[in-house]
């Protein structure tokens, strides 16, 4: 075993400033770019204004402008895994952060309020051209997560699923919250579990959305009622890792990966990892007690395993800017579904201080649970090429020091 690690990182993002997506956007639907990319911009601007501390980020942005253009920039991308030591990355679209969101609200998130589908499928598949484009560059390095919104059609989705594949990409993300259209229990989207299942690509959910004008005002992002909707960001904050989990209630619950058991399923950015136990304990009660809610019928005769089984076999954890307390439950998650992500170009995320936040959080550490995290659980689940990794982690890996 070598002494340096295959470090992976399951949660970064990359996309490019909006208006530079236009050569991938179908030219039918140029001259609606043209006229919603200084909304979108505009709407980024306000976002930011209300929802995250501007100065905060503008402070933390200016020393590091030039790398932090490696959310589009491919040779600073290199700079920023060299500089951390990662081998491969899992990438997602990115948002408001460096406004490199992909148009038509096809960015991180895919919320279906207020889309035209024909755009969003516009805006998404624009940026899965440009994101097979880009992970083309090393494909056993570099792997790309499309934007696919399946709420508004199923069909289409089975084909940008085999359009993905076709051009190299073997993830997804689909929408963490469906709004007014069918959650993802109903048995509608079947087709898109099985070709997914079929085809080995591995849908994912990522954190961040949650309904916002619950927490601040209708009017938001544009009007901020901060003042009049004390604590929003604490109850947000609060409440955004339920809307991350919900996906999988639905699908768990709703046989899913009874009727699919080879699909795989990735929750990403939670932020709290120690609420998971207590989500699959409450799930496994419901499922193994009887007397206490005999009188709702059996709800579970279509399911084999318990939900906790479900999860231990179907699905993956990104932890993204996992901290010590929540590694020290790792095994009640579920040790090899544990996977780490340094969340660039995020403020939140480790970049660019990784090599302090490893000493933070992986000091005194058990080796072989660390290289686990930090990598050999993605190489695993992602079925990734580990003598390729191997190659470049003994280039600019982190030794297994850091675990001392």
């Amino acid at each position: 075993m070598s002494d340096h690690l295959i470090v992976v990182s399951a949660d970064c993002h990359a996309g490019l400033p909006i208006a530079d997506y236009k050569p991938y956007v179908e030219s039918k639907y140029h001259e609606m770019m043209d006229m919603a990319v200084p909304i979108t911009i505009d709407m980024m601007d306000k976002a930011e204004s209300t929802f995250l501390i501007k100065e905060i980020n503008d402070a933390w942005r200016a020393p590091i402008k030039k790398q932090l253009t490696g959310a589009w920039d491919y040779n600073e991308r290199l700079n920023m895994l060299a500089g951390d030591g990662i081998a491969a990355e899992v990438i997602f679209p990115d948002g408001i952060t460096e406004k490199n969101t992909p148009p038509f609200g096809a960015g991180l998130g895919l919320s279906p309020r207020d889309m035209v589908p024909e755009l969003q499928w516009a805006g998404a598949m624009a940026h899965n051209r440009w994101l097979a484009e880009w992970c083309a560059n090393d494909s056993a390095r570099h792997i790309g997560v499309a934007s696919i919104p399946l709420l508004w059609d199923v069909q289409q989705a089975v084909e940008a699923v085999q359009w993905c594949v076709d051009n190299g990409l073997r993830a997804v993300m689909i929408p963490t919250l469906w709004g007014e259209h069918d959650p993802y229990h109903h048995v509608k989207y079947d087709p898109f579990w099985a070709i997914c299942e079929d085809l080995e690509v591995i849908v994912h959910f990522h954190s961040g959305p949650a309904p916002h004008l619950e927490y601040f005002g209708a009017g938001f992002p544009v009007e901020d009622k901060r003042d009049e909707l004390p604590g929003a960001m604490g109850i947000y904050v609060s409440e955004v890792m339920w809307w991350l989990y919900r996906p999988l209630t639905f699908m768990i619950w709703g046989g899913v990966f009874e009727r699919f058991p080879k699909l795989k399923t990735m929750i990403v950015e939670g932020g709290t990892m120690f609420m998971l136990p207590s989500w699959l304990r409450l799930m496994d009660f419901h499922y193994t007690e009887g007397q206490i809610s005999a009188k709702l019928g059996n709800f579970r005769k279509h399911l084999s395993l318990r939900p906790s089984e479900y999860f231990a076999r179907n699905i993956g954890v990104g932890a993204s800017c996992v901290l010590r307390p929540d590694l020290d439950v790792r095994d009640e998650v579920g040790l090899d579904k544990v996977m780490w992500g340094n969340d660039f170009p995020h403020p939140e995320g480790s970049w660019p201080n990784t090599a302090q936040y490893f000493k933070d959080n992986f000091s005194n550490f058990p080796e072989r649970d660390g290289r686990k995290i930090l990598g050999e659980n993605a190489v695993n689940f992602y079925g990734l090429d580990r003598q390729r990794l191997q190659v470049i982690a003994n280039e600019i890996g982190p030794t297994a020091a850091l675990f001392n």
